[in-house]
């Protein structure tokens, strides 16, 4: 069961009880590109883009860690709090973009920090592959799929609290992982539903109002 709604991750996360979710993978914005001048897609509108470039407030991390077990979250060298948690900081994950050295303007990687006790790891993927993209931080879901397979276990209720482009939706029904995830603005909202639906037809999808 894909479960999605169109509001505020805080909405979202105060329906549900202490640690309901397993494991929560999320994509916060990072609070960096409206900070620059270059950077991004030049294809989205950096004018708007920087609206919500903005960073997770301490209630966002209260909630996260009260509703989930576990946390795998994109950008964590970016959130000072998160390394305060010295007791999490042993299993990082590496996304590995493959980017020529000669770019030396863009990410060659990307990091999450997660609260697991396990080894650190690393996933190889272009970012070449993942042009058509929907959103400006659109990760694939060739991505997504790895991390369900290394780090989730059967039967894990998933939380996504920055759906974005959806591609998180897409890896979930591939894996057989029920998924609860909001996108506050209704127009990337609306893009991701039909990403979702045009990717995994075949998946079962609840819409929360």
């Amino acid at each position: 069961m894909i479960i999605l709604s169109n509001e505020d991750n805080i909405k979202l996360m105060s329906r549900y009880e202490d640690n309901y979710f397993d494991l929560a993978i999320v994509d916060p914005p990072y609070g960096i590109l409206n900070k620059t001048k270059r950077g991004g897609d030049k294809k989205f509108n950096m004018k708007e883009y920087s609206k919500w470039d903005v960073k997770p407030s301490q209630e966002y991390f209260n909630e996260l860690f009260r509703v989930s077990k576990n946390q795998i979250i994109w950008g964590g060298n970016y959130f000072g709090y998160l390394w305060s948690r010295s007791e999490y900081n042993k299993c990082f994950i590496i996304w590995d973009k493959n980017q020529p050295e000669s770019l030396n303007n863009f990410s060659m990687a990307e990091m999450a920090w997660t609260s697991l006790d396990r080894p650190s790891k690393i996933f190889r993927y272009s970012v070449r592959k993942n042009r058509n993209k929907i959103h400006p931080t659109q990760k694939p879901v060739e991505l997504y799929s790895w991390i369900l397979k290394m780090f989730a276990k059967p039967g894990d209720k998933i939380l996504d609290t920055h759906m974005g482009s959806g591609t998180i939706a897409v890896a979930c029904h591939n894996s057989g992982f029920d998924l609860t995830a909001c996108e506050i603005d209704a127009d990337y909202f609306k893009k991701a539903l039909e990403k979702i639906k045009s990717e995994a037809p075949e998946a079962e999808i609840k819409i929360v109002d």
